[in-house]
């Protein structure tokens, strides 16, 4: 059986680890490489150089911000013209995880991330919280406040969120380029994520607005200085993405530790309150630092875990490509983690029967852009579902909400490539075989790697390429290749010292041994 506290053993043996060998910088519009042969170590290999060519692709040359996404044959003229803090964080740590998989040499990483840091402090920034807006233009590097695609206005926001995972990857620029480590750490100082958070609830705020949007906000401010209008929900739902904004708050001394027991595992199953919630959890009552936590976790065909918000891979798995949570919990994500990719690998081949599985959001074949998860995974009741057809189970809430029959089936299953390298730590061998699937069965791989979904029913194929999602196959494979690079810069230092604490002394409502059945 696996090692709960390095779960990522196995596919250090299987990959034989070392793998840095230079591979030649591919060029912007090559055609993909043929199907690998061989290793498992040569396929990743491969996908690592393919997935950087699109994330290359969807930069500006001038001001080194990536595109949220591009047309699948890498056309600089098919960029998108808006980009988020994220898909410039994807950027950042791909950059460095490409430098220590050989594809681009240590001078040409340093000259991509020193213009797009460049960049970056000459965007336009709330100047009291040094966070940054939304959406910017990644050509001209313009906060936008009409939208590109349609013209229809945009009320510049500022989200917890996605200014978290560009922190994330100033910190990974900070301590893995040291000739830039002055120049992200300039722009780190000077984000404070107090500002969103809660002290009444012990919880952060999805964002603000400077000015009144249209619809709900809440006029108010966490610190110090004029008003701004934050939204009207709170992240409640504790394995989500959004926690990275919180572990960075807290790691900063920006928000207190309690925080981290402030959202919900699952809601406290009494009464009908919560009724409207996927199922009826199970679990108990424990304290931490003064603060009552339910241990919370739902039960899924024979496993038992605890739910992400909407059942999907990238809030479950997204945190821990950086964040070594399965090391820091060896009671609670330790064992989560790998449930978690087992029940979606349960989902897809077996309930749903699929033959493929890995559900996250994604650009939809059927065009826009949509959710995907396993409905059973997630707190919220509609969850994300697999398929077109929103299908989706009802367990029922004891006697608040009768059950509802199973569906008899389930319809056009839409699979998203990066889900399986977010499962590539915790099950090597599923997600090696998944990927390799995908391409033998589907028009599913192109000049930069696995384009974004696949109607696994129809055999319709979303070509594009999204920064967030290559982003994150690009942060698993570095991982994966090069001994944990975008792990280490929180290995050490103010994360480990404040936030690692807080893991290993919490204990989720798991069976002993995780994913194993």
């Amino acid at each position: 059986m696996r090692s709960r506290s390095h779960p990522f053993r196995t596919a250090a043996v299987l990959l034989a680890l070392g793998l840095t060998a230079t591979v030649a910088p591919p060029a912007a519009a090559a055609p993909p490489t043929a199907a690998p042969a061989g290793s498992p170590a040569a396929a990743l290999r491969q996908y690592a150089a393919d997935t950087w060519r699109s994330m290359a692709a969807m930069v500006d040359p001038g001001t080194g911000l990536a595109a949220d996404n591009v047309g699948g044959d890498l056309d600089p003229a098919d960029r998108a013209g808006y980009t988020s803090p994220t898909n410039v964080g994807a950027y950042l740590w791909s950059t460095v995880a490409a430098r220590e998989t050989g594809l681009v040499s240590a001078g040409q990483a340093r000259d991509r991330i020193a213009r797009t840091l460049a960049t970056l402090s000459r965007l336009e920034v709330h100047e009291p919280s040094g966070m940054y807006y939304n959406w910017y233009d990644p050509a001209t590097g313009a906060k936008l406040t009409t939208w590109p695609v349609d013209g229809s206005a945009v009320h510049p926001f500022l989200s917890s969120v996605d200014n978290g995972w560009l922190a994330m990857a100033l910190t990974v620029v900070r301590q893995a380029v040291p000739e830039l480590a002055g120049r992200a750490d300039a722009l780190l100082r000077r984000m404070d994520f107090g500002y969103y958070y809660d002290p009444a609830q012990r919880q952060i705020r999805g964002g603000f607005w400077v000015e009144p949007p249209p619809g709900c906000s809440l006029a108010g401010n966490y610190r110090t200085g004029p008003d701004v209008f934050y939204t009207c929900h709170h992240y409640g739902a504790f394995n989500t993405e959004p926690r990275i904004a919180s572990y960075l708050g807290i790691a900063a001394g920006q928000i207190p530790p309690e925080h981290y027991f402030g959202t919900y595992r699952t809601f406290d199953p009494e009464g009908c309150d919560w009724a409207w919630t996927e199922q009826r959890a199970v679990g108990q009552w424990r304290t931490y630092l003064g603060v009552r936590v339910f241990e919370g976790a739902y039960r899924y065909r024979g496993l038992q875990l605890v739910p992400s918000w909407g059942g999907s891979m990238f809030e479950a798995l997204m945190v821990p490509l950086f964040v070594p949570e399965d090391r820091w919990g060896p009671r609670s994500w330790a064992v989560n983690h790998p449930t978690y990719v087992r029940a979606q690998i349960e989902h897809g081949l077996r309930e749903a029967g699929y033959g493929y599985w890995g559900f996250s959001p994604a650009n939809d074949p059927d065009g826009g852009y949509r959710e995907y998860g396993v409905d059973q995974l997630g707190m919220d009741g509609p969850g994300y579902t697999s398929d077109q057809e929103r299908t989706s189970v009802d367990p029922g809430y004891g006697e608040c909400r009768p059950a509802q029959p199973p569906p008899s089936g389930y319809g056009r299953g839409v699979v998203t490539p990066h889900a399986s390298f977010l499962a590539l730590r915790y099950a090597p061998d599923d997600a090696l075989r998944n990927l390799a699937n995908l391409r033998r069965d589907f028009d599913a791989y192109g000049p930069g790697g696995f384009y974004d979904s696949v109607d696994v029913t129809t055999g319709r194929v979303s070509k594009r390429y999204l920064a967030l999602d290559q982003g994150m196959a690009m942060a698993a494979l570095g991982n994966a290749l090069a001994h944990d690079v975008l792990r280490r810069p929180f290995e050490q230092g103010p994360m480990q010292q404040r936030v690692a604490p807080l893991m290993r002394m919490e204990e989720f409502s798991l069976p002993h041994g995780g994913g194993q059945r």
